[in-house]
């Protein structure tokens, strides 16, 4: 029997477009649509790059009915001439090269100070992962065209003299559907992407032409995300807007080179609305990291400090939790750096231990001076926690004996006060009576059918659950019997009380439920809060 070899021949390497084509995961994140995805923010990437620099000021998105994409800015244009000291064309590096690119020397000024882009992997990584790539670049009076294959380029590149000044550079290309799973992307990722990308980037105007849906729209936030803050607080905050900015510049650590940080943090309160986001060199930082850490610990610690000073607490009170404060916070914070390190190729999370030190102790020392300051805003803010961090307490309470007093059995030794079943456990023949009383209830026993009729008697007036809290209700011993013959759980809905909510109609012991009473107040009672 042949059995393969493991020796010094079976070791190869990926050589060219295979290197991104064969794996791209490695670079996109997945080979599935979030991939394909993440390869048009790289190649939109660079064109926010040349605008934050003040190179253009729009930038113009197409998505095609073929499914492929238009990224077209008025920058600069991207250099795709020859290169002496690399002794190779630009336009072959960028493209055709991993780990080519003009923003290796951020930290040092060199061409871009803020960069959303920086491996030299993008470009590079999304023509490899094409269909078909057409580039058109216009710079210094020539117009440049190049076209590309599968991750190989064809025809090399054509120059030609144009007959205008304008400057800029124009993408178009398909994903291949050989490289990623799903190319499909829909209008909703662009809707998302571009406005994210205006709140970041003050002043920036994004076009999204949507032949799709035969769509144009445009996105432009001139404040930045301080007017995205009073977007999504829609007048409902009882706070006022808060708005720090910094500039500063520090290290890591003692062996790493210093750079230069500036942050923008915009936060208010609401009973209404929460939100939280953060966002580094333009790009959207699903998973925080570093900003994350610094306001979760930032404003944790400031609360409590002022809650404990004021006396707030009741005595023996657990502190607050973040999760507390968080519902009800809409805060945005919009950082960018010189040197960045990000948890990988797809920006979800930064590390940097310098940008959580200076933004969290920033936000610190700014809100002890501003609750100094404005303290009947302060103790506005404080009590909402609390009644939040309360309200979760009393929820979670309430659920555990919710779930001890409903998942129980019903059985002989387990009997519900004067419930009479019926002898059928089939449920699609079961009927169960809810009857006004004990006199109604020895007139219906009489009167059923023992093998599928059940009976539960209430008193006409239980309570009026539309004005008492769940705490009380479910200290009613009716009610909880009620619940219990049921047997289909409650439905709750509310901030604090997600986890009351046990509903599931499948367990309902009862193929009908049928409610007689009294044509009287009192039997009106019953019926309305049956």
């Amino acid at each position: 029997m042949n059995k393969n070899t493991y020796g010094d021949q079976s070791i190869s390497s990926l050589k060219g477009a295979d290197r991104v084509r064969l794996r791209p995961g490695v670079i996109f994140g997945s080979d599935g649509i979030e991939g394909c995805e993440h390869s048009v923010f790289e190649i939109l990437s660079n064109s926010i790059d040349e605008a934050k620099e003040g190179y253009g000021g729009v930038i113009r998105v197409t998505l095609h009915k073929d499914h492929s994409i238009t990224v077209e800015d008025f920058g600069r244009g991207i250099p795709l001439d020859y290169n002496k000291k690399e002794q190779r064309y630009n336009w072959d590096l960028i493209f055709c090269e991993l780990y080519a690119g003009g923003k290796y020397n951020n930290n040092e000024g060199s061409n871009y100070e803020f960069s959303l882009g920086l491996n030299g992997l993008g470009v590079c990584a999304t023509q490899y992962t094409s269909e078909f790539m057409n580039v058109e670049v216009r710079k210094d009076g020539y117009i440049y065209k190049l076209h590309f294959e599968g991750g190989h380029n064809i025809g090399g590149l054509n120059k030609k003299k144009a007959k205008d000044s304008m400057t800029g550079s124009k993408i178009t290309w398909r994903p291949d559907p050989k490289v990623f799973t799903d190319i499909n992307i829909s209008s909703e990722y662009f809707h998302n992407i571009l406005k994210q990308q205006a709140i970041v980037n003050a002043g920036i105007r994004f076009i999204f032409t949507d032949e799709m849906e035969n769509k144009v729209l445009d996105y432009l936030y001139p404040d930045g995300i301080e007017g995205y803050v009073k977007e999504v607080a829609n007048g409902q905050n009882f706070s006022k807007i808060i708005s720090i900015r910094k500039t500063t510049q520090g290290r890591d650590s003692a062996n790493k080179p210093e750079y230069k940080l500036k942050f923008h943090i915009v936060m208010t309160f609401s009973n209404k609305v929460n939100l939280l986001e953060y966002y580094h060199n333009s790009s959207f930082l699903k998973n925080g990291g570093s900003p994350d850490r610094a306001i979760k610990n930032a404003l944790s610690s400031t609360i409590d400090q002022y809650v404990t000073k004021a006396n707030m607490y009741t005595k023996g009170e657990k502190r607050i939790s973040f999760s507390d404060i968080q519902d009800s916070l809409i805060l945005v914070t919009n950082s960018f750096s010189t040197l960045t390190s990000y948890e990988n190729q797809t920006k979800k999370a930064i590390s940097n231990k310098f940008i959580q030190d200076a933004i969290q102790e920033c936000l610190k020392e700014y809100l002890d001076v501003y609750f100094i300051e404005n303290k009947d805003e302060a103790d506005k803010i404080c009590t909402q926690i609390l009644i939040n961090k309360r309200s979760k307490e009393k929820a979670e309470k309430t659920r555990i004996n919710v779930r001890k007093q409903l998942n129980v059995t019903i059985d002989i030794a387990n009997r519900i006060k004067k419930f009479v079943d019926c002898r059928s456990k089939d449920k699609n023949k079961r009927e169960l009576y809810i009857v006004e009383g004990d006199s109604a209830l020895g007139s219906c026993k009489l009167g059923r059918n023992a093998e599928f009729q059940g009976i539960m008697p209430i008193r006409g007036k239980i309570l009026n659950c539309l004005k008492s809290d769940f705490n009380k209700i479910f200290k009613s011993e009716i009610i909880v019997d009620l619940l219990k013959v049921l047997g289909c759980g409650i439905e709750i809905e509310g901030k604090h009380n997600k986890q009351l909510n046990t509903f599931n109609l499948a367990k309902l012991r009862w193929n009908k439920v049928i409610i007689c009473t009294d044509a009287d107040v009192d039997g009106f009672q019953s019926a309305t809060r049956s």
